[in-house]
């Protein structure tokens, strides 16, 4: 059974580093995994996903996708999911569905899911 952190756990922080072109979430300042995004125009296109396996198991690459995916919204960005994880963070969240433009978007998504 994997545990993970308490939504409001201070420890963890997740923030936008736009010079790496990623999100980026730590732990307790140590970097534990990464969202990385190319943009083009009105459109963030999520390329890559990654949580070091030292911070496995504690559900943070579900809280990335979400803090990443809840900064396009409020930058009122369209997001184009290629990388597979946040494809399917998407596809669990429906509340992340209005979200979806651009080249690529619906790729893997369910008509009427």
């Amino acid at each position: 059974m994997s545990r993970s952190a308490p939504e409001s756990d201070p420890s963890i922080e997740i923030r936008d580093n736009a010079d790496r072109g990623r999100y980026e979430i730590t732990v307790g300042g140590e970097l534990a995994g990464v969202a990385e995004y190319r943009d083009r125009a009105d459109r963030r296109i999520f390329v890559h996903t990654e949580v070091d396996s030292a911070f496995s198991g504690q559900g943070l690459g579900n809280r990335l996708a979400k803090g990443a995916l809840d900064d396009a919204a409020s930058r009122r960005l369209r997001v184009v999911p290629r990388c597979p994880f946040i494809r399917a963070y998407i596809e669990r969240h429906a509340e992340y569905r209005s979200l979806l433009g651009g080249a690529g978007a619906s790729a893997g998504a369910q008509p009427g899911s």
